[in-house]
């Protein structure tokens, strides 16, 4: 029982327990350290898929391109038939390959013929070859011996680095017999997922595609028409490892690792076979999927065929140094602002017991004596006034510090991102645009400081009353669109910086409640000096005062008016008739105003005034 009445004594707000801050602001940075770092992994996985589908684009792309090629080259044979080795030899040298299509390895054209056309067109293909000075051993079917139809490779370009393919009876190969046929009666573009053993290796595959090629103008409605008119078939074979390479060699991120696999099964019913891994290592894929790498996995159609492009980043590697720096920068500022708004917690609930606990000795002096009950009164008022300077002064030093700390550094961000903006500009379109918009962000944030340091403490009043009053009036015609008229006879008063604050925050309570209560449409202040009085007057044209709203509950705008006036020694009055507007009327003696940190009544030996014009 003990223990349980300890506890709620440690943590009732009417006596909270100071060490309780601590915790409480560590579980506060705790959570703004999660939801930034969080919101930071977030915006980092956004922008590593859209660069992945960016690669898959350009990968899809460059397949359509090697297909568009392979589709042009079947066209050749649409104009001219019998192509010859010349003709065949110049349409390929004009495509450029090494310089437009880099990783077309080979283009080539197998022709299909009977066993008693075998003679003539061996004669053929070496007279050609003999009419084009072309070097090497003879023209000749391989495998040798004699078959009832052959699929022979004709043609092979750039042929010094496949010559040995020439001559290649593709129907020897058993994996491709039945593809072959299907290749013929179909019409359509087949892509077997076999790699060509010419030019593949360890993590080095080259894949191959293959289109039928028939007679010039011969009908091709039908199976049975197109067996008629099948001359062959054009093929051309690729790396993938060039054409992959070139699209992860763009990707502006560094240590991108991807993995390329075929998931459709092949003529050898093998499927899942790895095509290219950029990090050389197959057998490293389930690290690549660790929680802390962030991966993206999209799928790629090859012409029909299912391939599957894993892509893989360690997070660092997108994170800036700022981000990698902003989740313990948001924890530290959530703990100490936190710490700070519970020690003020804190001081307001100590200075309410001690409140309490005054005015109920004041109670009880009230028996005693009247003279013990105004001087109770007139330490509440002076204890009042101290809260009030040191509100108005903690104000103050925050918006300078804000100024001073956080306004500079967001200053000196911005011309980093303004340079970063400029320098990409031209070359580095996409991080030219990220770096637009954070410095729009930054000059959002710029703006909002600015507003949070003129609520705190507007620098204005540095200027002067005057200069102020202005301001404010400025202020308020631009939010609210009521016409105000300023009348300003004195331009220059002496007045401690205490009670231009004063006047400054009763104009600002009393526009408020014009916005607030009066409906309005014209507003006029004036601020005057007779002789050694300053007063300002707020008048307008509303509704004015109901009756009983100025003793409304909960309602301690024109109390607070009282009492700045009060704790200056001035004087206080309002004004109103149902409809005829208000008028609130202020007045403050320039020779008995109190000293920072005194009340009413009460004298210094030295005054700090300053001149504001």
């Amino acid at each position: 029982m003990l223990t349980l009445k300890t506890t709620i004594k440690t943590f009732s707000t009417a006596r909270p327990a100071l060490w309780v801050g601590l915790p409480f602001s560590l579980a506060v940075g705790l959570v703004l350290y999660l939801a930034t770092a969080n919101s930071i992994e977030t915006d980092s996985r956004a922008r590593f898929a859209g660069l992945a589908q960016n690669a898959r684009n350009t990968i899809n792309a460059r397949i359509k391109s090697y297909t568009d090629v392979l589709r042009g080259t079947v066209s050749v044979f649409q104009i001219s038939e019998p192509l010859t080795r010349r003709q065949f030899h110049g349409y390929v040298n004009g495509l450029g390959l090494a310089r437009n299509f880099p990783a077309i390895e080979s283009i080539n054209f197998a022709q299909m013929l009977q066993d008693a056309d075998r003679e003539a067109f061996l004669a053929r293909v070496r007279k050609e070859r003999a009419a084009d000075g072309a070097e090497g051993e003879e023209f000749s079917i391989k495998p040798p011996g004699r078959r009832p139809s052959y699929t022979v490779v004709t043609f092979a370009e750039p042929e010094e680095r496949w010559a040995a393919t020439l001559g290649f009876d593709l129907l020897t190969n058993p994996l491709i017999v039945g593809t072959l046929g299907e290749l013929r009666d179909t019409g359509k573009l087949f892509t077997s997922g076999l790699p060509i053993s010419f030019i593949s290796g360890p993590n080095r595959t080259g894949l191959g595609m293959r289109l039928p090629v028939y007679r010039p103008h011969a009908p091709t409605a039908t199976v049975a028409q197109r067996r008629a008119a099948y001359l062959g078939t054009v093929g051309i074979a690729f790396s993938v490892h060039k054409l992959v390479q070139g699209v992860i060699d763009e990707v502006p991120i560094k240590n991108v690792r991807m993995m390329l696999v075929d998931n459709a099964p092949g003529p050898d019913k093998l499927s899942g076979r790895v095509l290219f891994d950029s990090g050389g290592d197959p057998s490293s894929l389930p690290a690549l999927l660790a929680p802390e790498r962030f991966n993206a996995t999209l799928p790629i159609d090859f012409n029909g065929r299912q391939w599957d492009a894993t892509f893989s980043v360690s997070a660092n590697e997108l994170y800036t140094g700022f981000e990698e720096f902003a989740p313990w920068l948001a924890m530290m500022a959530g703990s100490v602002s936190s710490m700070l708004l519970y020690a003020l917690f804190h001081a307001l609930t100590s200075s309410r017991r001690r409140a309490i606990k005054m005015a109920k000795g004041m109670t009880r002096e009230l028996r005693d004596s009247q003279a013990k009950l105004q001087l109770s009164h007139q330490n509440l008022r002076r204890l009042a006034a101290h809260a009030d300077q040191i509100k108005e002064g903690e104000r103050k030093r925050i918006a300078r510090e804000i100024h001073d700390d956080l306004g500079q550094n967001l200053l000196a961000l911005r011309i980093e991102a303004d340079m970063l903006s400029s320098r990409t500009q031209e070359r580095h379109p996409r991080l030219h645009a990220r770096a637009r918009s954070t410095l729009q962000q930054i000059d959002a944030t710029i703006k909002s400081v600015r507003q949070i340091i003129n609520d705190l403490r507007p620098n204005v009043l540095d200027l002067g009353l005057s200069a102020a009053v202005e301001w404010q009036i400025a202020e308020f015609k631009r939010r609210t669109g009521i016409a105000c008229e300023l009348i300003d006879e004195p331009k220059e008063v002496a007045l401690s910086d205490h009670a231009a604050t004063a006047f400054f925050r009763i104009l600002q309570e009393s526009l408020s409640n014009i916005v607030r209560h009066a409906q309005a449409t014209r507003v006029r202040v004036e601020l005057k000096l007779n002789g050694n009085r300053l007063s300002m007057t707020v008048i307008d044209n509303g509704i004015g005062l109901q009756a009983g709203e100025r003793a409304k509950v909960g309602s301690f705008g024109l109390v607070g008016i009282e009492e700045r006036i009060s704790i200056l020694g001035g004087s206080f009055s309002i004004t109103s008739n149902a409809g005829e507007g208000t008028t609130v009327c202020v007045s403050v003696p320039l020779h008995n105003e109190p000293a920072r940190g005194q009340a009413p009544g009460t004298s210094s030996k030295t005054e700090s005034h300053a001149v504001f014009v």
